[in-house]
């Protein structure tokens, strides 16, 4: 691979050369190197808050959230106020990395297999690994748990996550179940115990990953990725609970019986904690940065992943998380990076999660991938140096289930109108933004040609993103008895689920089965976790793998069982199993697979 000049500058790297120029042309190459070097950055920062919504911030208007930081942060930034996101995160964090409508790379959903990423895809983490920058993950991936799919399988060369899509959930590790506070995570793929609230774990962490960067002269990527504020709501910093507890957070609720909802009131109030508590991390970050003297050089960038997850302040905006109406699917974009972009700058043309790709590379210098890049590169939006920019359409799409349907749950946005389709109804309804922020006027009757317009382009997208690969919405396979995973962790986050709602610490009729290749024959161990909690009865636990079919009597409060020396060929193959502590099939907690 050919590295330029300004690369290797940036990333400290050398080259010999083959004749020694002259020393004016050195001294004339190496000044040119200096000066492109000084244009990109040394450390490039991605923040992703989790269910944060686009109207959670001082600066955006809401008079009881607490946000200095982030309202410090904008002031210095410059800040794209109309950037979309998908309306949930796993689709968004997939086309954050990729640069690509989520539709492309398998990740549809936010469980059930439909949020791991095809291995294939090139990430950012790849892309700039490949230029000298070195890349860390800090929070949440929800891009595939188990082996090829997770992050140090895609590019990043140090890890410390959670697993699925939010601690509290069903992939947690056994005994650490829903700990935010001295949670246990993964670093680099091993379980440890760590002290300490969640997001200022990965904040301290990242930040002392990017000191040791410093420290070595080498350029970094830092995603940090915050599991806050996602529920759920039992455990957030308790000083600034009170402090909320003691505001007038009703006042944020759009709906009135959630003002008068004592349970929805608490639960705003903890997320407003929680963010508060991210905002002060952003506090500490920057400070970081300015003690180690990377304030200046460092490209930071800040987003939501999706809408807010309780109906409260977004604006003139409407709805929620998982919703397509503006207020389920805006974040503010800031991007601070004093070298080279104006503090205070604000340009509201449309832009989205899959634009950060080109434009992260662009201000890195590198050149994109050759396969299909669907965002573009939005630095001439943030120098406000685009007074020609184009008109555009931004595309997004999701909804629960093992497939894409036409007309259902997907948007397209122009830079003044927007076509939705809203869930299971298959109505096409057009909008003008700019006169009806909150979409309460339907004009698909009075603006037909629009409306044709709208349909026609977004009937293309869904066609040509449907067919970017054979089968395109199928899951792709966890991979089992690779070296690089000693132990495989199988759940209902990447089950196929067969029956009920694949979510939760503890469903309830709901049972699924996991589609898996062995890379390897031999002998192996499968360690079943029957359910999340201990059962007060006996149960029947059905474990089939490879034709071969078991069958054990579990006794009232056993949590464990283990099928030992499993004789398993190498290939395709299903991993199956279920309990019955009543009328009802349910599937496990957990399977933990390993090779003899």
């Amino acid at each position: 691979m050919v590295i330029s000049i300004a690369l290797l500058a940036l990333s400290g790297c050398t080259t010999e050369q083959a004749e020694a120029p002259s020393t004016k042309a050195t001294e004339a190459a190496a000044s040119t190197a200096a000066k492109v070097a000084k244009k990109q950055p040394k450390h490039i920062i991605v923040i992703m808050t989790d269910d944060q919504g686009g109207w959670d911030y001082g600066f955006m208007g809401n008079q009881i959230l607490e946000t200095p930081n982030l309202d410090a942060m904008a002031s210095r930034s410059a800040r794209l106020s109309r950037f979309y996101v998908s309306p949930v995160c796993a689709p968004t964090r997939a086309s954050v990395l990729t640069g690509r409508y989520n539709y492309r790379t398998r990740v549809i959903d936010t469980w059930a297999g439909h949020s791991s990423m095809d291995p294939n895809e090139i990430t950012l983490a790849e892309v700039l690994g490949d230029a000298g920058y070195t890349s860390g993950l800090f929070g949440k991936w929800h891009l595939g748990d188990s082996y090829p799919m997770r992050p140090q399988d895609q590019g990043f060369d140090e890890v410390l996550m959670h697993l699925g899509g939010g601690i509290g959930q069903s992939s947690d590790p056994i005994g650490a179940e829903g700990k935010y506070t001295d949670p246990t995570l993964f670093h680099n793929g091993e379980e440890v115990l760590m002290k300490g609230y969640i997001t200022d774990i990965i904040f301290d962490k990242a930040a002392d990953f990017i000191a040791n960067n410093v420290k070595n002269n080498k350029a970094s990527f830092t995603y940090i990725a915050t599991n806050a504020p996602h529920g759920p709501y039992h455990d957030v910093p308790m000083a600034l609970l009170k402090k909320y507890q003691g505001k007038d957070v009703a006042s944020t609720l759009v709906r009135e019986k959630d003002k008068k909802n004592k349970k929805m009131v608490d639960t705003t109030a903890r997320v407003y904690a929680m963010i508060e508590n991210i905002d002060d991390n952003v506090g500490k970050l920057f400070q970081r940065l300015k003690d180690l003297d990377a304030f200046d050089n460092t490209l930071v960038l800040f987003l939501n992943d999706n809408g807010p997850n309780t109906l409260r302040y977004v604006g003139e905006t409407s709805e929620k998380k998982t919703d397509i109406g503006d207020g389920g699917i805006r974040s503010p974009l800031l991007a601070h990076w004093p070298t080279r972009l104006k503090a205070g700058t604000v340009n509201d043309r449309i832009a989205a999660h899959y634009d950060l790709f080109p434009t992260i590379l662009s201000a890195a210098g590198i050149a994109l991938p050759k396969h299909k890049i669907d965002g573009v590169n939005l630095l001439p939006l943030l120098e406000n140096n685009a007074d020609n920019w184009p008109d555009r359409k931004l595309y997004l799409q999701w909804h629960r289930g093992a497939s894409a349907h036409l007309y259902e749950h997907a948007t397209v946005i122009g830079q003044t109108h927007k076509l939705s389709y809203k869930r299971k109804e298959g109505i096409a309804r057009l909008h003008n933004l700019l006169k009806d922020p909150g979409e309460h006027n339907d004009i698909s009757k009075q603006q037909p040609a629009i409306l044709e317009e709208f349909v026609a382009d977004y009937e293309a997208w869904f066609k040509d993103v449907g067919s970017t690969r054979p089968d395109n919405y199928a899951p792709p396979k966890i991979h089992v008895g690779n070296k690089a995973e000693p132990r495989t962790l199988l759940t209902s986050q990447d089950w196929i689920n067969l029956a009920g709602t694949p979510y939760g610490s503890n469903p309830k009729n709901t049972i699924g089965n996991w589609p898996v290749i062995f890379d390897r024959a031999g002998s192996y161990n499968f360690t079943v976790y029957p359910s999340a909690v201990k059962s007060d009865q006996p149960t029947d636990l059905d474990f089939s793998i490879a034709g071969q079919h078991l069958t054990i009597k579990l006794d009232a409060g056993v949590t464990v069982h283990t099928f030992k020396n499993i004789a398993i060929t190498a290939g395709e193959q299903t991993v199956a199993a279920s309990i019955k502590p009543g009328k009802i099939k349910i599937g496990v907690h957990q399977i933990h697979i390993t090779r003899n």
